[in-house]
């Protein structure tokens, strides 16, 4: 075997995320199916983490231990994979890894984006693809919020558990680094983007959710600044629509 690392991106508004689940219809599903039809046989593919259904990816990525049988180079496997992929799923990147190389335990961190349109309209072009807010913001307030979530903190308020985790969760199983939170406004689009060490399941649509609910003064800062230090209580925020995230990129150490 030859383990490959590929860097894959798509829109995620036609798929029911990137897990594979019964019934198919998710990324993971569609590439797998692509690799057996060029391999006549079923190849398993390990991401570097999840995306929910109408999230999208940047740079998503993924490993694959593909038979030397294949003959086929880190060009050759680009190229075939794209032939047969749909045009929503596109590989942009493949390289040739190391084989204790794992796209989800090696990575050491990720980055994400979130797209809000503010203006009244929203055009054709951004719908599934930006979260359309009416409600007007106040700039000061959501930058200030997002200065509180830079640092260590408990993000147990900031998460969805997952049906299948444990009740209740261990604390350090929320113990996370958000390295930078920043936001940059261009007419009518709000961009947040968030780099942390690892995040949890929904933990960037929360965070969005809390900050949009405070620029519009539904909650206080502070209201979320006591979250971010008791590990008890009410979350005080909703979960942001998936349509605005992005997943911008994994990060690893150089594995060459």
């Amino acid at each position: 075997m030859s383990r490959f690392l590929f860097s894959c991106a798509y829109d995620g508004a036609p798929w029911l995320g990137w897990q594979s689940q019964v019934g198919g219809n998710t990324v993971q599903d569609c590439i797998e199916s692509c690799f057996a039809r060029i391999l006549h046989e079923p190849l398993r593919i390990h991401a570097a983490g999840r995306t929910d259904a109408g999230v999208h990816a940047l740079a998503q990525y993924f490993h694959a231990d593909v038979p030397e049988s294949s003959r086929m180079d880190a060009a050759a496997w680009q190229a075939a994979l794209n032939a047969y992929l749909p045009a929503s799923i596109r590989i942009m990147s493949v390289q040739l890894a190391p084989p204790d190389f794992h796209a989800r335990f090696s990575a050491t961190g990720k980055e994400y984006e979130y797209r809000i349109f503010c203006g009244s309209v929203l055009p054709p072009h951004l719908a599934g693809r930006a979260w359309h807010c009416r409600r007007k913001l106040h700039l000061p307030t959501l930058r200030r919020v997002l200065k509180l979530y830079v640092g260590e903190h408990d993000f147990r308020h900031f998460a969805v558990r997952r049906g299948n985790e444990p009740n209740p969760i261990p604390l350090n199983f929320f113990f996370r680094i958000i390295f930078s939170a920043t936001l940059t406004c261009r007419g009518e689009m709000l961009t947040l983007r968030f780099c942390g060490s690892g995040f949890l399941y929904r933990m960037v649509r929360m965070l969005v959710g809390a900050a949009v609910q405070a620029a519009a003064g539904t909650i206080s800062p502070s209201d979320i600044d006591v979250a971010l230090r008791q590990s008890h209580g009410a979350s005080p925020c909703f979960c942001a629509p998936p349509d605005g995230l992005y997943l911008l990129r994994v990060l690893y150490e150089p594995i060459d």
